[in-house]
């Protein structure tokens, strides 16, 4: 650990769980980088990721935003690519983008929504944009006839979570330079979400909480709030 971080960390008192309130106070004065840093949520949790039915994969729509603008993809047929580009997709896609995506491995999305009917075309794509997250779903709201509605939704603040390998959940809710409130807002939505989550057959789910900034120390959340 660097001299700069060890410092900040002795800042937070690892024998104590805070409010969130105190958490984003503490995190907030930790983030000493001279760019506006995240502020992230790190959710370890008592699953079994190896078991389908425990799987975590949901969605939260961040009233304030995560503080980025993700570039939309819409892959749809040519009745919808009209709606796509009023709602703000950055790109709209068909049959012949979708070639191109196969033929060249390029991506310059970071999110992609998809009308039923294409969803059997972008199969020959599937290999490329599942493992880097960015094969639309019908879990994750990304896939449905209302057009509108999803990219509405996404570039309203909505974002999808998942379990990683090791049973954690990570997600971005904002920036440091966000209102404390506003903080607190989309972290309470998220853990909404993720409470919501919760396998039927789970009994210890939400094991630790932590907030940390891009680059700074975490500090340990009470989970009973």
């Amino acid at each position: 650990m660097s001299k700069r971080m060890n410092e900040l960390s002795a800042q937070v008192d690892k024998t104590k769980v805070y409010s969130i309130a105190e958490a984003i106070e503490l995190v907030k004065k930790t983030s000493t980088v001279k760019f506006d840093a995240s502020v992230e949520v790190h959710a370890r949790l008592g699953i079994d990721p190896k078991q389908s039915d425990q799987q975590i994969r949901s969605t939260v729509v961040l009233p304030h935003g995560t503080g980025k603008t993700k570039k939309i993809a819409a892959f749809v047929g040519p009745n919808d690519e009209q709606a796509a580009k009023d709602a703000g997709a950055d790109f709209v896609y068909g049959e012949q983008e979708i070639k191109t995506i196969k033929d060249t491995s390029k991506v310059d999305f970071e999110v992609a929504i998809a009308t039923p009917e294409m969803m059997p075309k972008i199969a020959v794509i599937a290999r490329l944009l599942g493992p880097r997250g960015l094969m639309p779903n019908p879990k994750t709201g990304t896939v449905g006839p209302d057009v509108k509605k999803m990219i509405t939704e996404l570039k309203g603040g909505k974002i999808a979570f998942k379990n990683d390998a090791t049973s954690n959940v990570h997600l971005i809710i904002g920036k440091v330079s966000f209102e404390n409130g506003k903080l607190e807002e989309n972290f309470a939505a998220f853990l909404d979400a993720l409470k919501k989550a919760k396998p039927t057959s789970k009994g210890t789910y939400i094991k630790s909480l932590f907030l940390t900034s891009s680059m700074g120390p975490s500090v340990k959340l009470d989970i009973n709030q």
